[in-house]
């Protein structure tokens, strides 16, 4: 019985980060064939008048799904290549400007231009911003990428603002803010970051280096400011 059970666990062990992959991928096909299916129905309204079969075809359901992909990923090569040029950079700068003029989608779409700038790369490790942070505490590191230092002053160290994703899914997590004395930075790159992430740790290379700083410096705390704890504070034992 138990080396059924040992079976099973090794089989589901095996299929699990298949599984995963699998659930990534179909969750990013279903979305670009979302944002695809509109051209889809007004390419089949075009061509109803001349063509009603071909029109009728354009709506069947896995060729209209086939053909909202195609479309989706021929319309963002385009857009990348036009964003890439002279002019296209020019537009985009316009459409910043536009948005930048409505003050809700002006945060939304700061924050999260800024966000996928941060996590985006070529994949080279120059300049890289991989940290290892003391998170959900003290005595446990999670991988983490700076999006932001805070310069020193007279009465705070510098500070890091810490993106810390989650667990397979990157696109959401935490944001810490810590003293940069307290990071170990790390020689990955974000795709190496990413990967290790998505994956659950399991996906990064063994001879990958990691520049571990046992000797982090001081953990400097303000001495004219009061810090604050998030612990409840303790009852008071009546006399």
């Amino acid at each position: 019985m138990q080396s059924i059970t040992r079976h099973i666990i090794t089989g589901v062990l095996t299929v699990i980060p298949l599984l995963v992959t699998v659930w990534i991928v179909w969750f990013v096909v279903d979305m670009l064939i979302w944002l695809g299916r509109p051209a889809t129905f007004a390419l089949s309204g075009v061509l109803r008048p001349t063509l009603p079969d071909v029109a009728d075809l354009l709506l069947a359901g896995w060729f209209q799904s086939s053909l909202a992909l195609v479309l989706v990923l021929i319309f963002l090569f385009i857009l990348g290549k036009v964003a890439n040029a002279v002019v296209g950079r020019r537009l985009l700068n316009t459409v910043d400007r536009v948005v930048e003029a409505v003050p809700l989608a002006r945060t939304i779409y700061s924050a999260t231009q800024t966000l996928i700038r941060s996590l985006g790369g070529d994949g080279s490790p120059t300049g890289q911003r991989v940290v290892l942070i003391e998170f959900p505490s003290e005595n446990m590191r999670a991988v983490g990428i700076v999006t932001r230092i805070f310069p020193a002053s007279e009465t705070q160290p510098e500070l890091a603002a810490v993106y810390v994703p989650t667990t397979p899914n990157p696109t959401s997590g935490f944001v810490e803010i810590v003293p940069t004395s307290r990071l170990v930075w790390l020689d990955w790159t974000k795709n190496d970051a990413m990967a290790f992430i998505v994956s659950g740790g399991s996906m990064t290379p063994e001879n990958l280096p990691i520049n571990w700083i046992t000797d982090v410096g001081p953990r400097i705390t303000p001495s004219d400011a009061r810090v604050a704890s998030a612990r409840s504070p303790e009852p008071q034992t009546e006399r």
